[in-house]
């Protein structure tokens, strides 16, 4: 289920909306009341990122959980995959991430998490969001209330978790010089310890708590040119890019090079096949060079749609340990549990460098390279199908794959088109052997949906 109400979305992602206008308090409680009897009553987990308006939505949420007999376990500032974490460690009936990941700061949402701490997928959102429209929940006598509980320890268990499954002793003795870009999200309150109990030696930028992002919030490249100068002057073997709420993570090599949110999983993916080869998932808008890795080892990439539920669930499906979404630099590693985490990540890049010997540079060298570029096109729902439709009956010849918008496979690269599920944008992205290719795949497509807007608005 997907719909818009102005800023207002709602998805198998969650509901995202601009705080104070389409996004309030009382729709906040209504639809936290809503998850609330969904789930049965019980423990629920709360946790949220730096966003101003966190805290605001926070008592909202623990009010909605309340009136239907819930008793909201309280986080505060974590990780969202410390919020799923804990779903499982607490035996919770689901739990609640307050965040709107890598949305601009008016942003804010509410990410719905199962009992078994993973996001809803289509069928259960849109069951919620059901339960949520009919407007007819029943709300708890006084009597009936149970008391918040506080949990203060929730990334200390999200820590051990990674440590019991990675090599700590042979990254501890490299002593590494990282850099990390905390995009004064969560990573500001956890991720210099995080990396300092691995032995690392760190220095971090934007790493204050405000909540005010001083550079966008997605980790892109060319959003990281502070991470970039850092990791030159200090001679830093990596540098870790996070985005508010500590779920993706970009790369930057010892050069000082940004290498791009495919490159995350691109490199996750060798290092566990490397130890233990199988099949691997990603989501439809993944570089090619996972094909390719996955090849070298023997092992089959099998493809979802885009939406960490949708990869996880053909990770499920196929038996595959390491999965994620180039796009969004995003890593699964199912040892740890079945969501993208940017802390999963920077331990399997830190052991990567650590068994190897190598540089990441040379690393990256050594591996498949393609240009994957990516624009975004404001559009609403209906004229995105009208356009992707369009484009369906026109390449119909290249037997496009259309389980999630339109990906055309060329000899030389591809581009997929598809409706975000996070912002009422059209996505574009087109990857191939070199960034001239890509540009003029990209630009060729961008031209021809603008042509196509054109005439759905007449």
């Amino acid at each position: 289920m997907t719909g818009y109400s102005h800023n207002l979305k709602f998805s198998e992602s969650g509901v995202r909306g601009i705080v104070g206008d389409s996004l309030t308090p009382m729709l906040v409680s209504a639809l936290a009341s809503s998850f609330g009897k969904y789930v049965g009553g019980g423990r629920v987990i709360v946790g949220r990122d730096t966003r101003p308006t966190g805290e605001m939505l926070e008592h909202a949420v623990i009010a909605g959980l309340l009136a239907v007999g819930c008793q909201p376990v309280i986080l505060g500032i974590v990780p969202t995959p410390t919020v799923q974490l804990m779903v499982d460690k607490y035996h919770a009936n689901g739990g609640l991430a307050i965040t709107a990941s890598h949305n601009t700061i008016e942003w804010n949402a509410l990410k719905f998490i199962s009992s078994s701490g993973m996001f809803l997928d289509r069928s259960e959102s849109a069951e919620l969001f059901d339960i949520y429209s009919q407007g007819d929940l029943a709300f708890n006598a006084e009597s009936d209330y149970r008391e918040v509980r506080y949990e203060n320890e929730a990334f200390e268990y999200h820590c051990k978790k990674i440590f019991e499954h990675i090599n700590v002793e042979a990254i501890k003795k490299c002593h590494f010089k990282v850099a990390v870009d905390c995009c004064n999200g969560v990573g500001a309150l956890f991720s210099r310890n995080f990396l300092e109990r691995l032995g690392c030696e760190v220095y971090t930028v934007f790493d204050r708590l405000e909540g005010v992002f001083e550079r966008p919030p997605e980790p892109l490249e060319v959003n990281l040119g502070c991470l970039c100068e850092t990791v030159k002057k200090h001679h830093c073997a990596v540098g870790f890019a996070h985005d508010p709420d500590g779920d993706r993570m970009a790369l930057v090599d010892n050069t000082g090079r940004a290498l791009g949110t495919q490159y995350t999983i691109v490199l996750a993916a060798e290092h566990v096949l490397s130890d233990s080869p199988g099949p691997v998932a990603v989501n439809i808008q993944t570089t090619r060079a996972v094909e390719d890795v996955a090849a070298s080892y023997g092992c089959e990439v099998f493809y979802s749609k885009v939406g960490e539920i949708n990869v996880v669930e053909k990770m499920l499906e196929c038996g595959a340990e390491i999965g994620g979404e180039g796009n969004s630099a995003g890593v699964i590693w199912r040892k740890i549990h079945s969501g993208r985490d940017s802390y999963v990540a920077m331990a399997l890049v830190l052991e990567m460098l650590a068994q190897g010997g190598e540089s990441l540079s040379d690393i990256v060298g050594s591996l498949p390279f393609y240009s994957n570029i990516s624009r975004k096109m404001p559009c609403l729902p209906y004229p995105a199908r009208e356009v992707i439709l369009e484009l369906s009956r026109r390449y119909a010849y290249a037997k496009p794959l259309t389980f999630d918008g339109l990906r055309i496979n060329f000899d030389n690269g591809w581009v997929l088109v598809r409706s975000s599920n996070t912002e009422p944008v059209l996505r574009l992205t087109a990857e191939a052997n070199s960034e001239k290719e890509a540009t003029i795949i990209l630009e060729k497509f961008s031209n021809e949906i603008q042509t196509l807007l054109s005439e759905v608005k007449k």
